[in-house]
This record gives structure tokens, C-alpha cells and sequence, in this order.
């Protein structure tokens, strides 16, 4: 399956960059598993997708994983906003609050390989 870019505001670029840098621990603790095509198909971190930075977004899949924090609960409305125009370009979606990630990491990771291996067939 081709890559397909999703465009994105050029400002965001360097806010990527920013987040990158000071990720939190949640993400860091996933990336530490889905980094180097472990799944066999590459993550990147922090990507610019229209209006918004994705936590995590497989290209060749079309597949964001997102950790949700504390901020999320009163966000809900935005969330749904931003994850309908990204599926409207195709993109299916994975969430995971900080929580499931600190303290339930295997299920996470089970959650994440069944996606990658649904979407690659």
C-alpha cells in the first residue's frame, strides 16, 4: 500500500518537534514498543495531520494511536471533532488513556498487534 500524506498546517511542524522532545511518560513507554517496525510497519511520533498532532500515525496503515490524559476528559467534543475529519481521509483510530498504558502495557500492546494485522489484510 502506497504512503499517503495527510496534509497539515506547516506551523505545526516545529510544534511537533517541541512535543518530540518533552513527551510524556506514557509515550515514552509505548514508543519504547512500537518503535523500529516492531509490528512490521513504521510509527512515527508527534504527526502533523491537518489541523492536529497525532501521538502516533502509521502511514502505510493509516492508523493513529492516541494517549489520552487527564486533559482529554474535558476535551470530548474537540476528540470527536478532530477524529472525524482524520477518518474522513481514511484513518482509523486507537486509544488508549495514560492509565492502560502505565499499568496494563500487554493489553495495550495485544489491542495495538490485532489492529496492524486487520488493517494489513
Amino acid at each position: 500500500m502506497k504512503n499517503k500524506i495527510i496534509p497539515y498546517h506547516p506551523e505545526l511542524k516545529e510544534l511537533a518537534r517541541q512535543l518530540r522532545k518533552h513527551s510524556t511518560l506514557p509515550e515514552v513507554l509505548l514508543w519504547q514498543h512500537i518503535k523500529q517496525r516492531a509490528y512490521g510497519v513504521q510509527f512515527h511520533r508527534q504527526v502533523p495531520m491537518l489541523s492536529y498532532i497525532a501521538d502516533f500515525y502509521c502511514h502505510e496503515l493509516r492508523l493513529v494511536i492516541e494517549i489520552d490524559g487527564d486533559s482529554h476528559e474535558y476535551s470530548f467534543q474537540y476528540d470527536t471533532k478532530r477524529q472525524s475529519e482524520l477518518e474522513a481521509y481514511g484513518v482509523t483510530f486507537l486509544r488508549f488513556s495514560n492509565d492502560e498504558v502505565k499499568k496494563n502495557m500487554f493489553s495495550v500492546l495485544l489491542v495495538i498487534e490485532e489492529k496492524v494485522q486487520e488493517l494489513r489484510t
